[in-house]
C-alpha cells in the first residue's frame, strides 16, 4: 500500500482508500463493523494511511535534501525557523497537494529533535518510525495541529 504513496496519499480518494485499510484491520482482527480502529492500529503495529504518506513523504525530503532551500538561503536574520525548508509561495491548489510543497510543510513540522537526525537516514527513518506509532494519525491536518516543539 505504501508504492507511490507519496503521489497520492494527499488526493481526494484517500479517505476511500483508509476506510478500506480500516475494513481490512477489523477483518483481520475479527471485530465488529463499528469498532473504533484506533486501537487496532496499536495492537498490529500498523500505521494509517496518512501516517505512511507523512513517512513516506519526510524521507523523500531527506533523500532529496539539494532540491530543497533553506530559510537562510533568503534571508540572514537568525531566526528560529531559518534550519527549515523554505515554503515557496504558491495559489495552485494542485502544487500545493503535491510532493514538494506538502513535503517541506510536513518536513517542517516535526519535531527539532527528529530534524537534527536527518544527516543520518538510518537513525531519522527508526526515529521517525516510532514518533509515528506514538500518535497514530488519521489526517494530516490532525498531524499539522500537534504542538510539536
Amino acid at each position: 500500500m505504501s508504492y507511490g504513496i507519496i503521489f497520492g496519499g494527499n488526493s481526494t480518494h484517500s479517505m476511500e482508500i483508509f476506510k478500506i485499510q480500516k475494513r481490512v484491520i477489523r477483518i483481520i482482527t475479527k471485530s465488529s463493523s463499528r469498532a473504533s480502529c484506533c486501537q487496532l492500529f496499536k495492537q498490529l503495529e500498523i500505521l494509517p494511511l496518512q501516517s505512511q504518506y507523512i513517512f513516506s513523504t519526510s524521507l523523500f525530503v531527506i533523500k532529496n535534501k539539494n532540491l530543497f532551500a533553506t530559510n537562510q538561503n533568503f534571508h540572514t536574520i537568525n531566526t528560529r525557523y531559518n534550519s527549515d525548508l523554505h515554503l515557496p509561495t504558491c495559489n495552485l491548489t494542485l502544487y500545493q497537494r503535491g510532493v514538494y510543497f506538502s513535503g517541506i510543510k510536513l518536513f517542517n513540522h516535526l519535531p527539532q529533535t527528529l530534524k537534527c537526525l536527518s544527516v543520518d537516514i538510518k537513525a531519522f527513518k527508526l526515529a521517525l518510525l516510532r514518533f509515528l506509532k506514538q500518535h497514530y494519525f488519521y489526517s494530516v491536518e490532525e498531524y499539522l495541529q500537534l504542538k510539536t516543539d
